[in-house]
This record gives C-alpha cells, structure tokens and sequence, in this order.
C-alpha cells in the first residue's frame, strides 16, 4: 500500500509539471516582456536557459510517469468519460479555430485561445480536486474484490 501510496503521489508531482510545462510554452511572449533577450548569462542567452530547464524538467516528469505507471493506467482508467470527450471536443474547437475552419481569423484565434484555456482549467480543476488519499482508498477496495472474486 505504501509503494501505491508514493506512485500516486509521484504521478500528482508529474501531472503538475506537464501542466506547469505547457501553460509555460503557452506563454511564450510573456519573457519578452521582462528579459532582455539579448543578454547573456555564462555565455547563452535566455532562451537557451529556459530551453534547457524545461527539459530537465520533462524528463523528470517522464521518469515520474514511467515509475508510476501502473498508478497513471489505474488514473486513466476511471477518469470518468464526460472528461475525455469534453478535452478532445474542446481540442477539435481549438483546431478548427487554429485554422479559421468555419470562423473568420480573428474570431478563429479567440476560440483557439478559450478553448485551450478551458481545456487548462480543466485540467487544473481536476488536479487540484484529485485527492491521492481518496483514490488509493477506492483502488485497493478493488483490487480487495478482485482477490476474493478470484
């Protein structure tokens, strides 16, 4: 139960930092508005640094997720449906508004832009309600049935 326990809390830490990751890339003009993208610290600029942090900080997300992977199939399994569907319509609004499918350019690029924002906040809303404590309980409740089922 203890291994369990920290698989879970590794694979929380991990679905942090993919959010933390893409939120950061989705942000990409933001640094151009306090750095001087000129300057140079131990010899390469800004870019170079934050390129190298958030890969650093990828792998470390990868190898929390491949550690935890049993907990990560155990977590993509009963995440309820409406959540999958409701990501991967807001996904297809955000390309079909990428690409002015349908909508004129501008009005394209705000529902690109609200529907990534709510497929974040999803995302986050999601994260911050996942209770590690909660979802341990249900889980060896199952596996509990599953052992005396069999």
């Amino acid at each position: 139960m203890q291994s369990h326990l920290k698989q879970g809390v590794y694979f929380w830490i991990a679905a942090v930092l993919v959010l933390f990751t893409v939120i950061r890339r989705e942000l990409n003009h933001l640094p151009d508005l306090f750095i001087d993208m000129q300057a140079l610290w131990l010899g390469h600029n800004y870019d170079w640094w934050e390129d190298r942090l958030l890969l650093v900080i990828y792998i470390i997300a990868l190898g929390l997720l491949i550690y935890a992977w049993r907990y990560c199939w155990a977590v993509l399994k009963t995440t309820p449906l409406w959540l999958y569907l409701s990501v991967a319509a807001l996904a297809l609004l955000q390309y079909i508004g990428e690409n002015a499918i349908g909508f004129s350019h501008s009005l394209g690029i705000v529902v690109e832009e609200l529907s990534e924002a709510v497929i974040y906040l999803l995302a986050l809303g999601y994260l911050w309600s996942f209770k590690v404590a909660g979802f341990e309980e249900r889980l060896e409740r199952r596996l509990e049935l599953k052992e005396v089922t069999h």
